[in-house]
């Protein structure tokens, strides 16, 4: 099947027709949050269609849809129901991983604010499917308004028939449960945060036992990101080869693309799998006036980083990743030439020093001096040989830790050392950054930091 790159090369599509909105198609509209609204744009259908079909069908029609994860990993979403034992006599349990942390990523919470019913008609075609009587969406608990937007979509949910006792007369009981998060990064992490939601501090499970067999109070679990159960609804209404018709053959479908940074109108981009960010920069406006692309992550921080070359990458799991990065969370930031590369990195990986849970050596240690070696670049006291300790610290991190959040520290490392190790040596030698301060809008800081870029308008 030819990529969408390629189909727009050979047609001459313009970008704007390039979009797909479907979860985001009424995002402008007056109260777009409520049920009324939602009723408007075919709200519900899809879970009507769903409640004809068996729960064993339901799963494998899903699965056929080819619908893969959103919330970074990319595994098929049919497939993980699947996994779900049937006939074991436990209770079954679905759980949306609603805290969105990874710097960059700003899809799900829009989503929740402004269309939450999609995702709770997606939890209820979901748990029919799986057999489970009990979902939680875990909310990253600083959206607080998206938290009270969440409450009375459920509310409405309720009064109207879709959620509690008998859904629509399907003999299915379904009982939905907001929970509030306390803000941590590694919650994020599918086990850390059923240990988080069962009361406990929030840390990665040794696996195996996987989710799917002893999840959320030892039950059968299933862990989902809200875009992937939001975008079931709109599967079971129109159909797969509808689904299918979109984006590229292993990567079907429509997703979110966040575009954030240094560009003339950044935002939300729902578009087919595949499209590239040149085309999703010309929808946009480009890069900021005056300015040009200088580096860029396609997954959030946590996914090696791109630079100008890699504009026409098809952005679905299979041409990123042919790339050398990871598609992730589709966090599309752009930083231009007035950005230290540096600093980028010496920031993101202060994060995540900052974020580890510290239950596993690799991680808790490396990235406390991945910081100590990175700050000390960035303020011109540096060596060179900091250089070949960065990479090996990184290395003994990446793939070595109980979580992915390991991986994710090292993942800037890696990549700003193979495209940029030139900026860090002029770090070393010129004794401090190169870059003048007052011309970059990266990050505000003290005043009174000579090395700081501090944010003002450019």
């Amino acid at each position: 099947m030819m990529t969408l790159a390629a189909e727009i090369d050979q047609n001459g599509t313009s970008p704007e027709k390039l979009l797909a909105p479907v979860l985001s198609s009424f995002w402008d509209e007056p109260e777009s949050w409520t049920l009324d609204t939602y009723h408007r744009h075919d709200g519900y259908e899809g879970l009507r269609k769903a409640l004809a079909m068996s729960p064993d069908d339901l799963i494998a029609y899903v699965k056929d849809s080819g619908l893969r994860g959103r919330g970074g990993a990319g595994f098929p979403t049919g497939m993980k129901w699947q996994f779900i034992p049937q006939g074991d006599g436990k209770p079954h349990y679905l759980v949306v991983n609603a805290d969105e942390s990874e710097p960059g990523t700003c899809k799900d919470i829009p989503l929740l604010f402004a269309n939450p019913h999609s995702l709770i008609e997606g939890i209820v075609i979901a748990c029919y499917a799986i057999r489970s009587s009990h979902a939680f969406i875990y909310l990253r608990g600083e959206v607080v308004p998206v938290l009270r937007r969440l409450h009375e979509a459920v509310r409405e949910a309720y009064e109207a028939g879709y959620l509690g006792t008998n859904v629509l007369g399907s003999g299915l009981d379904l009982e939905l449960t907001v929970h509030a998060g306390a803000g941590a990064y590694i919650c994020g992490e599918e086990t850390a945060l059923l240990d988080s939601l069962e009361g406990r501090r929030g840390q990665p499970r040794l696996r195996p036992p996987f989710p799917a067999v002893a999840g959320l109070y030892a039950c059968p679990t299933v862990v989902n990101n809200v875009e992937s159960i939001a975008s079931v609804p709109a599967i079971l209404n129109k159909g797969k080869d509808w689904f299918k018709s979109m984006g590229s053959e292993k990567s079907p479908g429509f997703t979110l693309y966040s575009l954030s940074g240094h560009v003339t109108s950044p935002g939300q981009y729902e578009a087919p799998l595949g499209i590239t960010l040149r085309q999703l920069l010309d929808m946009s406006g480009g890069i900021r006036e005056g300015h040009r692309l200088k580096f860029w992550t396609p997954g959030g921080s946590s996914t090696p980083m791109f630079t100008e070359e890699h504009l026409d990458v098809p952005l679905d799991y299979e041409g990123v990743g042919a790339a050398g990065s990871m598609l992730g969370t589709k966090a599309l930031q752009c930083f231009d030439e007035t950005t230290c590369v540096v600093r980028a990195v010496t920031r993101w990986t202060e994060f995540y020093a900052h974020e580890s849970c510290g239950k596993c050596t690799p991680c808790r240690e490396g990235t406390y001096w991945l910081v100590q070696l990175l700050r000390d670049i960035e303020a011109g006291k540096g060596q060179m040989a900091d250089l070949d300790k960065l990479n090996d610290i990184a290395d003994n991190i990446n793939g070595k830790s109980f979580c992915a959040l390991g991986d994710g520290a090292a993942s800037p490392i890696f990549s700003s050392l193979k495209y940029f190790r030139e900026e860090y040596e002029q770090h070393i030698t010129g004794r401090g950054c190169p870059f003048d301060p007052a011309r970059s809008t990266l990050w505000a800081d003290d005043k009174d930091d000579k090395n700081a870029h501090r944010g003002v308008n450019a």
